[in-house]
């Protein structure tokens, strides 16, 4: 009987903590769906009849899907740029021994500590001189640094890679590269999911280096065309929340994707171990 009662305590929780979750994402597709006038006054608790001309209004303002478009691209190359580099960088760090590793490491982590909008005025002079304004690059090009995944990927490295399988690989005559994209980067696959989810997540909600680096409406990302539509004067809610709405969609669905491979990727680990 204790039992039974512990576990339906249980099941309680993880109920209320999975509502408390869902509701945010509930209230924001209900206020989608209503005009400006009741999101300003009223509790939105059932869905309403706005959605269609909220979405008009949205298209009609702004450009709505090449702003998905542009996200899409920026956050696709930047997510898969950001892994591979993070990966093989920490692989570097866990499996290589060379002169002055672990203070090199310690720069590394010690770039975490460094706000980023420090440095943005510098950023935007060094892609000015650069003449990269008003293109996708520096957006892109940056994702090869993170420091974070590269802690992330070292210490899954250290735990997850066995030495040995490194040198059955030199042993059968394949190159560095070789290894590395044959036989630990399959290895990581947990680790490159976890690291995938917030860098893709990170990019495609980025909203402060798009606004700075980029001019031509055509090439603005999501967010920035979100936030376009709240002026100094007046603010058209609806069709912000259902710009949201589209914006939250890709996210949510690349995270149901990752989060399926982390959980293969540990099962596989338990069973393995």
């Amino acid at each position: 009987m204790a039992k039974v009662l512990t576990r339906g305590i249980l099941y309680l929780f993880l109920i209320i903590v999975a509502a408390t979750c869902l509701i945010p994402f509930y209230s924001m597709i209900i206020t989608s769906t209503h005009t400006n006038s009741d999101i300003a006054r009223k509790l939105l608790l059932l869905p309403g009849d706005q959605f269609v001309d909220n979405y008009n209004r949205l298209k009609d303002t702004v450009n709505i899907w090449r702003g998905f478009g542009n996200t899409l691209f920026i956050t696709v190359i930047s997510t898969l740029i950001n892994v591979y580099f993070a990966a093989l960088a920490g692989y570097g760090f866990s499996k290589y021994d060379f002169k002055y590793r672990g203070v090199l490491f310690l720069v590394v982590l010690g770039t975490m500590m460094i706000p980023g909008q420090l440095g943005i005025i510098g950023f935007f002079k060094l892609v000015n001189s650069l003449n990269m304004l008003n293109t996708y690059w520096p957006l892109i090009l940056p994702s090869i640094h993170n420091a974070f995944g590269i802690f992330l990927m070292r210490q899954f490295a250290d735990s997850s890679v066995p030495t040995e399988i490194i040198e059955s690989g030199r042993m059968d005559g394949y190159g560095e590269l070789q290894i590395f994209n044959r036989i630990v980067l399959p290895i990581m696959a947990p680790a490159l999911a976890t690291l995938g989810i917030f860098a893709f997540i990170g990019k495609w909600n980025d909203f402060l280096t798009p606004m700075i680096v980029l001019f031509d409406n055509n090439l603005q990302t999501l967010p920035v065309m979100i936030a376009s539509l709240k002026s100094q004067f007046t603010s058209d809610f609806g069709a912000q929340y259902v710009g949201i709405v589209i914006s939250v969609v890709p996210v949510l669905v690349f995270f149901s994707f990752m989060s399926k491979r982390i959980i293969d990727g540990v099962a596989a680990g338990a069973v393995k171990g």
